[in-house]
């Protein structure tokens, strides 16, 4: 039997906890986000993910690119074998260590890129249209508040 009654017990209401609202905002997001490349450019959301990193600071290792995506390791490998197929990347061994392999965009990934980028911008450009400049930039410096802190409680542990 327990002690504690209903009364006293914590309660949350997922309506004002952040951590499952900020997690269920970016899943819809991308998935509304994902229906562009879905549908015109045949990429899942890992796919976009890589293609879009790898247009930002290439060349990189898949190992890099699950840190800088959250995502796991299967997830990335699956992904980058898929792009490979496509020929949308490219992949390299490294002169000095041969068991490190960099992942480029070849110049189909690139063609590619072009075309989707913008549309994804202007799609970023409809979600936030309700927003002033000022909310707009201040979502960002809050969310960089927020990454900082995280940061600093990863420390902690």
């Amino acid at each position: 039997m327990h002690s504690t009654t209903a009364a006293s017990r914590a309660e949350l209401d997922l309506k004002v906890f952040l951590p499952y609202r900020l997690a269920n905002l970016a899943e819809r997001i991308s998935q509304a986000l994902s229906t562009i490349y879905a549908e015109q450019y045949d990429l899942t959301i890992a796919q976009w993910r890589i293609l879009a990193w790898l247009q930002q600071a290439q060349p990189l290792t898949a190992k890099r690119i699950c840190e800088l995506t959250a995502m796991d390791k299967a997830r990335v490998s699956r992904a980058v074998s898929q792009l490979l197929s496509r020929e949308l990347i490219c992949r390299q061994r490294d002169d000095s260590d041969q068991r490190t392999l960099w992942l480029t965009l070849s110049e189909a990934g690139l063609d590619l890129l072009d075309s989707a980028i913008p549309r994804a911008l202007a799609w970023e450009q409809s979600l936030v249209a309700t927003l002033s400049t000022a909310e707009y930039r201040d979502l960002f410096r809050l969310l960089d508040k927020l990454e900082a802190g995280l940061a600093l409680e990863a420390t902690r542990d």
